[in-house]
């Protein structure tokens, strides 16, 4: 009997080792991130060396299309049609409700890819990608995936990621590279910050001085020749955005950082200071209204978004010539306005009726919400993580917010501690553990349907060069991914980084100089920017 009893504990123990091993070795065999809401792995392999795609829905034909070319290209997957060729379906379904959601299924004959919407198809063909770019090969050459099915869906719907262009400019390929890895890594919102202090970066046509004026020089080279993006550049991005399912946000900031724009057209210039010089436009002159309108129409009609971001930050940097301006201080008389703060108000509501009219959603830094904007029109970044009680004002006045607080979600501050080129809050900055477990740390209760997701910003006058935008990118990009989809129960940091070492060979494949977490020596810290020469020579040429 104690014999018998020895060899049922034996075989219990052996059964909970091999699900052990199972639950291990699915991790293992289905490496990706962001990972997957579930995976269920079963025996048997696939071989993957030759395909045909079929579909459900003719509205799948041109992903079907763009499948076939990028599988071609990467994986060398042969799609001619021949005998013994592995069947690719893609499938619409209407019983899927995330419409980002998607089922993977890979069986020893077929790859189904199932979802409710476009969206979902392309996200399950991330995850694909993502494991044949991970994926041994046989002695045939052909592609080995194990025999799985993964449910998927993310946790935000709103997954950003902002690069600042006005700084320094880095041109439409490095943008396109930019949204092939966000689409791998299934993020979904590309914020494009056109216009500021140093460079104005978007064609418009009825005001040329824009660009060739304000679009000259950058934040470490005043004599830079104009750099900015044409019309038809800026549509020929957000056309490649849309086929990888990302929704591109123009910024086009106002009334504060505004010096670009008024040194092309000074008649809208509302002062600034020493350090800033004409900071902001004139809220009291109507041209400028009808000046800044003219613009948000040309920029709306190039952008398909729903959104128009105005900044609306920092005005307090360069206001302090309104209080003396004769156009500002009638303005004021007329509409009984007390304060520069009642001036603010005024502009950015005037703004807000301009880009509402036009069909879009205004979105504001957090400074907004004192400007009482419609919270059903609107649409607030949260972005300083030292006023913590503006991110509970904005919720408790039920704004929509999107959360990327300078710590841990601007990437100019430096990742690691031995890392120089970048900023510091004290002591603090974003590692990549603090990026990962975001926005946990804040407390809130995220089933509240105004907190629409996350976002991470770059802010570019310490980068010039691609390669140091990819060092304070990358690996941090791939912990907002998973931080943006994985629901806190699921998270693991330390399974993260096992997961993380096999996207380097990606990265690598993707072209990227990134700082590798596991050895913070092995790659030269590309060198910084350098301290601004434009102030000096912007103030110059007033």
């Amino acid at each position: 009997m104690n014999y018998i009893f020895r060899i049922k504990i034996f075989q219990i123990l052996f059964l909970c080792f091999q699900l052990f091993y199972i639950a291990g070795s699915a991790q293992k065999i289905v490496s990706v991130i962001p990972e997957p809401l579930s995976v269920e792995i079963h025996k048997k392999e696939l071989s993957l060396s030759k395909a045909e795609v079929s579909i459900n829905n003719a509205s799948l034909q041109e992903m079907k299309k763009i499948f076939e070319i990028e599988f071609s290209e990467l994986f060398s997957i042969d799609f001619s049609k021949k005998n013994n060729n592995t069947l690719i379906k893609l499938k619409l379904i209407n019983t899927i409700s995330n419409k980002e959601g998607y089922v993977l299924k890979i069986t020893k004959k077929a790859i189904i890819i199932e979802a409710s919407s476009q969206h979902g198809i392309f996200n399950g063909i991330q995850t694909l990608k993502q494991l044949l770019f991970k994926a041994q090969k046989n002695k045939n050459g052909a592609y080995i995936l194990a025999n799985c099915k993964i449910i998927d869906e993310p946790r935000f719907g709103w997954r950003g990621f902002m690069l600042d262009e006005s700084r320094h400019f880095f041109g439409k390929e490095k943008v396109k590279r930019l949204l092939d890895l966000m689409a791998l890594h299934k993020l979904n919102k590309f914020h494009w910050h056109l216009t500021d202090e140093p460079g104005w970066r978007i064609e418009i046509k009825k005001y040329p001085k824009l660009t060739s004026i304000g679009g000259v020089g950058n934040y470490s080279n005043p004599n830079a020749k104009s750099k900015f993006y044409s019309q038809d550049e800026i549509k020929e991005i957000v056309a490649y955005a849309a086929k990888r399912f990302i929704e591109v946000i123009p910024e086009i900031d106002m009334p504060g950082h505004a010096s670009a724009a008024v040194l092309a057209y000074p008649e809208h210039s509302g002062g600034g200071t020493e350090n800033h010089p004409n900071f902001t436009f004139n809220p009291g002159k109507e041209s400028t209204y009808q000046f800044l309108t003219d613009v948000l129409t040309e920029v709306s009609a190039l952008f398909s978004s729903s959104y128009i971001h105005i900044g609306g930050d920092e005005v307090h940097y360069g206001n302090q010539n309104w209080a003396t301006d004769v156009s500002v201080k009638k303005l004021m008389k007329d509409n009984h306005l007390k304060d520069l703060k009642d001036v603010e108000k005024y502009f950015v509501n005037r703004i807000h009726d301009s880009i509402t009219k036009l069909g879009k959603t205004l979105i504001g830094w957090d400074e907004v919400i004192h400007s009482n904007i419609d919270n059903n029109k609107s649409l607030v970044m949260w972005w300083r993580h030292d006023k913590r009680e503006l991110l509970d004002e904005l919720l408790e006045a039920d704004y929509s917010v999107v959360l990327c607080p300078r710590i841990p979600m601007y990437f100019d501050f430096v990742q690691h501690d031995s890392l120089k080129n970048g900023r510091r809050w004290g002591k603090n900055f974003g590692t990549l553990e603090d990026v990962y477990n975001f926005p946990d740390q804040l407390s809130i209760n995220f089933n509240n349907a105004k907190i629409k997701g996350i976002q991470a910003n770059l802010w570019t006058e310490r980068y010039e060069s691609e390669n140091s935008i990819d060092f304070a990118l990358w690996p941090r990009v791939t912990a907002l991914s998973e931080a943006g989809w994985v629901d806190v129960k699921s998270k693991d940091f330390k399974n993260f980084k096992e997961r993380l070492k096999e996207m380097y060979p990606i990265y690598n494949n993707y072209g990227l100089y990134y700082f590798d977490i596991f050895n913070p020596t092995d790659k030269k810290e590309p060198v910084g920017a350098g301290k601004s020469k434009w102030q000096l020579n912007h103030i110059n040429k007033q």
